[in-house]
C-alpha cells in the first residue's frame, strides 16, 4: 500500500497547486468535463500580478469561468492569456473578439500536440481505487497521452490532478497510477449535465435522408446537434449497429435497450461501444458508469484513420457550416473567424473513405442566416478568404441537406457542383448555376 503514502504526500490545496505555475508556462487542461474546475482557474487568475507570459489552453469548455470573458482577460494581457485548441459556446465570445489565439488541431494527434506544448497539465480524475489508480472519468481524449508523452519528452514539468469524487469511473484504457502525477488537490463538484436537443422539421427531413444510407450491421460515428438527434430517433428500425466514435452517441442507453446497438458485428472490441469522451444527461452518465460495454481510449486510437478504416461499413456523420461546389467542407469557422475546431471530423472521413463499404456523410442545412437575419446559401461557389477547410474535397463523399443527398466521391468538379446545386435551397439554385457556368465552364460553352 505504498501508493497511499505517495498520494498523501502529494496532496496540496488548490492555492498551492496554482503556485507551481511560473512565468512563461503553457498551462493545459483536459477536454470538456475532464478540465479542471473554474475554481482552479480563479486561483491561477488571481496570481496575475506576479505572472508574465502564461498561456492557458483548453478544448470544448463546459464550465463558465472568467477565463472566457474578453473584457476581464484584456486586463491580464501579457500576464495570463487564453488560447484554446477547440471552442465551445462558452468561449465563442472571446474567440470572436480575436483577443484569444487559436491552435489548429486534429483529434487523432491532439495528445502529441499538448505533450509538446505543455509545462503544466491539469486534469480532473476520480479518487484512487484500491490499487492506487485514478480514473480519467468522462474524458480521456488527449489527457493520458499529453501527460505520459510530455514526461517522456522532458517537456511537462508538472502533472496535477483535481480529484472529484463525483466523477464516474469509465472502463477501458482510462486509468493512471498516482505515481504518474506530481500533485493532487481534492475538490468535490457536480458533473455538468446537458439536455438533449429537440429536432425540428428541417432536422427530421435531413435525418430521413441520412437513414437511407445506414444499414443493419454498420459501425457508426456521429457528432452532436439537432440533426444527429433526428438520426437517432429514426434508428429504431435498424439492428446490430456498432459504435466506434469520438463522443458516446446521443441516446446510447435507449439504442442498446432496443437492440439497435449491439456491437456484435464489429471486427474489434465486439460487444463494446468505443469512444474517447462523453457529454450527456444523468441517464447517460448512469449508463456508462462502470459498464463493461462502454470503454474509453485515447483519441489517438479511436480517431486513428487507419484503425477506423479496418471497420467494414463504417458510417461517419458530422455537421458542416458550408460546402463549396468542388466539395471542400468547412465546419469550424467562416473566414478568419473560428467557431469550433476540426476535431475528429477529418479523422473519421478519411477512415470511412478507406473502410470497405464505408460512408463519410456531411450533414448540413441548405442555408443559414447572417447576424442581421439575411439568408445565405450554405452551398457556395467558393469559400470566403481565410475559411479553414476541415475536409478537403478529395475525401468528400455524401453531403445531405433537407433537400436530398449528393454523392460526390466519383464525380468531376462540374458533376459535383450540379449534384450540390440539386440539394441547395431552391432560392439560391439559379444564382449557383450562374456561378457554375463562370467558374467550371469555358465561356460560350453549352451548359445543361
Amino acid at each position: 500500500m505504498e501508493w497511499k503514502k505517495e498520494y498523501k504526500k502529494k496532496i496540496v490545496t488548490m492555492q498551492e497547486a496554482a503556485r507551481y505555475i511560473r512565468s512563461g508556462d503553457f498551462v493545459s487542461t483536459g477536454l470538456a468535463i475532464g478540465a479542471c474546475s473554474p475554481a482552479m482557474f480563479d486561483v491561477i487568475l488571481d496570481r496575475q500580478r506576479e505572472l508574465k507570459n502564461v498561456t492557458i489552453s483548453d478544448t470544448v469548455p463546459v464550465r463558465p469561468s472568467r477565463l472566457y470573458d474578453p473584457e476581464y482577460m484584456l486586463k491580464l494581457d501579457g500576464h495570463i492569456n487564453y488560447h484554446p485548441a477547440f471552442g465551445s459556446p462558452l468561449s465563442r465570445k472571446i474567440i470572436k473578439s480575436r483577443f484569444a489565439d487559436y491552435y489548429p488541431e486534429q483529434s487523432s494527434d491532439l495528445g502529441d500536440r499538448y505533450a509538446h506544448w505543455s509545462d503544466i497539465f491539469i486534469v480532473m480524475v476520480t479518487p484512487p481505487n484500491g490499487r492506487g489508480y485514478v480514473n480519467l472519468g468522462l474524458t480521456n481524449f488527449y489527457s493520458l497521452e499529453a501527460i505520459r508523452k510530455g514526461k517522456e519528452l522532458g517537456r511537462l514539468r508538472m502533472a496535477i490532478a483535481e480529484v472529484n469524487d463525483q466523477m464516474p469511473v469509465i472502463y477501458g484504457n482510462n486509468w493512471m497510477h498516482v505515481s504518474e502525477f506530481d500533485a493532487f488537490y481534492e475538490n468535490s463538484s457536480p458533473i455538468p449535465a446537458f439536455g438533449r436537443s429537440t429536432p425540428g422539421e428541417k432536422d427530421k427531413r435531413v435525418g430521413e435522408y441520412v437513414l437511407e444510407l445506414i444499414n443493419d450491421g454498420d459501425t457508426i460515428q456521429m457528432g452532436i446537434g439537432q440533426i444527429p438527434e433526428a438520426v437517432v430517433l429514426g434508428l429504431a428500425d435498424k439492428r446490430d449497429l456498432g459504435v466506434l466514435t469520438e463522443m458516446f452517441p446521443i441516446g446510447l442507453p435507449d439504442l442498446v435497450k432496443k437492440g439497435v446497438i449491439t456491437n456484435a458485428r464489429k471486427p474489434f472490441h465486439k460487444g463494446v461501444t468505443l469512444a474517447t469522451f462523453c457529454m450527456g444527461n444523468a441517464e447517460m452518465y448512469d449508463y456508462v458508469r462502470e459498464n463493461p460495454c462502454c470503454e474509453f481510449y485515447p483519441s489517438s486510437l479511436t480517431n486513428n484513420p487507419m484503425f477506423i478504416a479496418r471497420h467494414p461499413n463504417m458510417v461517419a456523420m458530422n455537421m458542416s457550416l458550408m460546402v463549396d461546389m468542388s466539395g471542400q467542407i468547412a465546419s469550424e469557422g467562416v473566414g478568419h473567424q473560428m467557431i469550433s475546431g476540426s476535431g475528429g471530423q477529418l479523422d473519421f472521413m478519411i477512415g470511412a473513405y478507406h473502410s470497405p463499404g464505408g460512408k463519410g456523410i456531411t450533414l448540413m442545412y441548405s442555408s443559414r442566416q447572417m447576424p442581421d437575419g439575411t439568408p445565405i446559401s450554405a452551398i457556395v461557389p467558393e469559400m470566403n478568404p481565410g475559411t479553414p477547410i476541415t475536409v478537403p474535397r478529395t475525401y468528400a463523399q455524401y453531403v445531405v441537406t433537407e433537400y436530398g443527398i449528393a454523392d460526390l466521391r466519383y464525380k468531376s468538379r462540374r458533376q459535383r457542383a450540379e449534384a450540390l446545386i440539386n440539394i441547395a435551397h431552391p432560392d439560391f439554385r439559379g444564382e449557383l448555376r450562374n456561378s457554375l457556368k463562370k467558374i467550371f465552364y469555358m465561356h460560350g460553352s453549352k451548359v445543361k
